[in-house]
C-alpha cells in the first residue's frame, strides 16, 4: 500500500487513497492491532500547536487529512498533495460501508438524541452492522467511569467519539485501554450530520474542499473566529515553516 506520513507542522499525517486507507484499516484491526484514529484540518493543527495536551493526546494517533488547510501545508512544505479528502464526516460513513465483515459500533457524543438518531442512519447506510450502544456528549466528570465501563460493557468494535477538538482525542488516548474497543475514532461534527440536525454543504463545496465556507455562512456567529482568524494563522505558520 502507497501510504506516506508527511509532517505537517509538527503533526505526523498520514497520505493515503481512499481505498486504499479502508483496506489498511480493516487489516490492522483483522491482524489485531488496536486504532486510534483522529483527522487534522487547520483548526485542529492551531490547537495542537498551543495545546500540550492535545498534542501529547495525539502521540499514538493515526491521523488523517481533513480539508483544504492541510492539502495547502501538504503542497508548499512537500511538494506533493493529498490525494483524497480523508475528513471524518465522508471517510467514516464510507469506510462502515465498504466494510462487509459485521462490526459492533458504538455512537458517543452530541446533544440528547443525536448518537441515537445517527445510529439509525447508520442502520440504513450499513445495515451489517450492529449498533451495541448510543450515548450523548453532555454527561458531568464523575461520570466518565461510567460512560467508559458501560462502552466496554457493549463490547463494541469500533467506537465513535464526536465531543470536538481537543476533548474527543484527550478523551480517547486517557481512557483506551479501559474501553477495550478495536478501534475509537474522534468524528467531530458526524453525529449531527447523520442526524440531520446539521445540514451537509452541498456537493459543489464538499468537492471542492471548501465545506468551511458553507458552515461559516450558516453559522457566522460561532464560527467567524475559527475560520476567518484560525485559517489565517494556519496559513501564517505554514509561509513560516516553508
Amino acid at each position: 500500500m502507497s501510504l506516506v506520513t508527511l509532517d505537517i507542522l509538527g503533526v505526523p499525517v498520514t497520505s493515503a487513497p481512499m481505498p486504499e486507507m479502508i483496506a489498511h484499516l480493516n487489516a490492522q484491526m483483522g491482524a489485531g492491532r488496536r486504532l486510534k484514529l483522529a483527522f487534522l484540518n487547520a483548526h485542529a493543527s492551531n490547537l495542537a500547536a498551543k495545546d500540550a495536551a492535545f498534542r501529547a493526546a495525539l502521540d499514538g494517533f493515526l491521523i488523517l487529512n481533513d480539508g483544504v488547510g492541510v492539502d495547502i501545508a501538504a503542497r508548499r512544505l512537500h511538494g506533493v498533495r493529498f490525494p483524497d479528502n480523508l475528513n471524518g464526516t465522508d471517510f467514516v460513513p464510507a469506510w462502515l460501508q465498504q466494510t462487509k465483515a459485521p462490526l459492533r459500533l458504538y455512537l458517543l457524543g452530541g446533544r440528547e438524541g443525536v448518537a441515537g438518531e445517527a445510529a439509525e442512519r447508520l442502520r440504513a447506510l450499513a445495515p451489517q452492522h450492529v449498533i451495541a450502544g448510543a450515548a450523548n456528549g453532555y454527561f458531568p466528570p464523575e461520570k466518565t467511569g461510567e460512560i467508559v465501563a458501560a462502552v466496554a460493557a457493549a463490547e463494541a468494535d469500533i467506537l465513535l467519539v464526536a465531543f470536538g477538538n481537543p476533548a474527543q482525542e484527550i478523551f480517547i488516548a486517557r481512557h483506551f485501554d479501559a474501553l477495550g474497543v478495536k478501534a475509537a475514532v474522534g468524528v467531530g461534527a458526524l453525529l449531527d450530520f447523520l442526524s440531520g440536525r446539521v445540514v451537509r454543504a452541498p456537493g459543489f463545496f464538499r468537492k471542492a474542499r471548501l465545506e468551511w465556507v458553507w458552515r461559516l455562512a450558516r453559522e457566522p456567529g460561532r464560527l467567524w473566529r475559527r475560520y476567518l482568524l484560525g485559517n489565517s494563522q494556519f496559513l501564517w505558520r505554514v509561509i513560516r515553516r516553508r
